[in-house]
């Protein structure tokens, strides 16, 4: 279960007021710890309410028992709805589920590491099937052979999306403060097929980008047209008076 939020509903104020009989229920609940103070009510609907209690349940520190009280109104007894020990705002809790299949993320494979993809991995299409990329098409044709599967465009597509919101990617801070895009630089090697038409790789060893693909409107202080201006800081005015001399008109 996850912690409860601020309901949009206002608690019923009747089932508000009853906080010792939820109290009482929470401790029935804890047993012999104790019940700390009364943390809060949620309105559940017109005829149910939350409240809630600071929990000191050993290893549940920010924790809160939630206990839920009904009535069907009128001089219908309140009934307990439900007892539970819920996450509050500031409670450790476990991270959120991950699939085993889903669990690698980039950069977790080491030396010796396999990774294998599986049959239907949408990133990828059978070689026997057209590409929709020409050079990859063109390449086949000159070969005479063929991989078993090829980028699918839905690939290409998540690989252009990761890219171009990565740090190579045109709005990356170091692209932002570039004096010009990498499109116009002499390092930029555009990249063959269809991905060329926005990525490349750097080969300038002396920027963080060498060796990685950038888009083309990625940029940094190393690119190969830069200048550095090497006028002087000082405004010098354009009127200037010698006065070494003293000239004396009659």
């Amino acid at each position: 279960m996850t912690a409860p939020t601020t309901s949009e509903q206002p608690p019923n104020p009747v089932l508000a007021s009853v906080v010792e009989l939820a109290r009482a229920a929470a401790q029935q609940e804890a047993g012999d710890e104790p019940i700390g103070a009364h943390a809060g009510v949620l309105g559940e609907d017109e005829s149910s309410v939350t409240h809630l209690f600071d929990a000191a349940h050993p290893g549940y520190d920010g924790w809160r028992w939630a206990v839920t009280i009904a009535t069907t109104g009128g001089d219908d007894p309140v009934t307990i709805s439900e007892v539970v020990l819920l996450p509050g705002p500031d409670a450790l809790v476990a991270p959120d589920w991950v699939p085993w299949g889903e669990r690698v993320r980039a950069g977790d494979l080491g030396v010796g590491d396999l990774m294998p993809t599986t049959p239907d991995d949408p990133r990828l299409a059978p070689g026997y099937l057209e590409s929709e990329d020409p050079a990859v098409e063109e390449v086949a044709r000159e070969v005479g052979l063929g991989r078993v599967r090829v980028l699918s465009r839905f690939g290409r597509l998540e690989s252009a999306r990761r890219w171009e919101g990565g740090d190579f990617g045109p709005r990356s801070d170091m692209a932002r403060s570039a004096p010009a895009y990498c499109g116009t630089c002499g390092f930029y090697q555009q990249l063959a097929g269809s991905l060329g038409a926005a990525f490349g790789v750097c080969t300038n060893e002396i920027t963080p980008a060498d060796g990685h693909v950038v888009n083309v409107e990625y940029g940094c202080g190393a690119h190969s047209e830069a200048e550095v201006d090497m006028g002087s800081t000082v405004p010098v005015a354009e009127l200037v008076y010698d006065d070494t001399e003293l000239e004396v008109e009659q």
